[in-house]
């Protein structure tokens, strides 16, 4: 097996990662205050469907390469670049997830903003994390 395959493959799933979360927070989140309340949940259905499609393959990339990455080239640098991964994945199923529940049933300016407030953690996290995965690679 080619290593440098996983190390690029987990590479390019997280600088893929970092910048469609950039957009989602300072695009797409802030724009859920917009929707109309009558279709809001048809917009949210259609949201969380699609942007899955996108994110959940290329999350299960990152997470798979991290851990082979630490198991078969151990240091201080595989650990904390699955480490990230760790948070990411915690942060998304506790605080993203949730809230996500709650605004599938409507319109709700509170959840959207603690959607948005939230999800800087994973704008911090996922830029760590691509940082960390391209120190390795350097």
């Amino acid at each position: 097996m080619n290593f440098l395959i996983l190390f690029y493959a987990n590479l390019l799933s997280s600088a893929i990662l970092l910048g469609l979360i950039l957009i989602i927070h300072f695009v797409h989140y802030k724009s859920f205050h917009f929707i109309n309340e009558n279709v809001f949940i048809d917009f949210h259905k259609f949201h969380t469907k699609n942007i899955s499609f996108i994110v959940i393959p290329l999350m299960t990339i990152e997470a798979f390469t991290s851990i082979i990455i630490c198991f078969y080239y151990f240091g201080i640098l595989s650990l904390l670049n699955l480490f990230f991964v760790f948070l990411i994945w915690t942060v998304t199923f506790i605080y993203q997830v949730p809230t996500h529940n709650k605004l599938s049933l409507g319109k709700n300016t509170l959840e959207i903003d603690n959607l948005v407030n939230k999800n800087i953690y994973r704008v911090f996290l996922w830029l760590f994390k691509t940082l960390t995965i391209l120190l390795i690679v350097l």
